[in-house]
């Protein structure tokens, strides 16, 4: 089983993902976005978003797959993913080889995920990378929130206002799962 934690950024996703794990201890964090840190040390992004790589979205799509066949644990995502084509390519690759993928979506008002955005420290070394780094964030906002429409009938849509703990158990109890103590 794969639980996609999507959402925009600043959303709670990797919050979230962080409160599902202490409470399914089994389960393994799979961040796609390590896998496009790797292309990017190999190759050029001409876009800057390694997301429009077709190879990222092999490798996440293999690696996803791989992890739940080689290791039977349940397997937790936290990525922004909005392109129809690309969820449609990622998901449609999980769903071919029958892989259970349960997609839950965070709703947090623009005004809101600005504000996360701003309080967050990506780079503390570097002020005027974690800036550059910011302003990408808050660029991709309106994307992610016209994306809602447009995600698979059976993305479960959350808010993503509530708190971690409360988010867990609205989670946990949608996909079945006992959660540990």
């Amino acid at each position: 089983m794969i639980v996609w934690v999507n959402g925009a950024f600043g959303s709670g996703k990797s919050t979230l993902v962080d409160e599902l794990r202490t409470r399914l201890p089994e389960a393994l964090v799979f961040d796609p976005e390590t896998v496009g840190y790797v292309l990017r040390e190999i190759v050029e992004v001409p876009t800057g978003d390694f997301q429009d790589l077709p190879l990222w979205r092999r490798q996440v799509a293999h690696l996803a797959v791989g992890l739940v066949e080689e290791y039977q644990r349940p397997v937790l995502v936290p990525m922004t993913l909005v392109d129809p084509g690309y969820v449609e390519e990622i998901f449609g690759a999980l769903k071919d080889v029958g892989i259970t993928t349960h997609h839950f979506f965070l709703k947090v008002p623009e005004d809101v995920l600005v504000q996360r955005i701003d309080g967050r420290s990506f780079t503390p070394d570097d002020p005027e990378r974690d800036e550059r780094v910011r302003a990408w964030c808050k660029s991709r906002i309106e994307s992610c929130v016209a994306a809602e429409d447009s995600l698979p009938g059976d993305t479960v849509f959350l808010d993503g206002e509530l708190s971690p703990q409360e988010l867990a158990d609205d989670v946990l109890v949608r996909v079945g799962a006992r959660p540990g103590p």
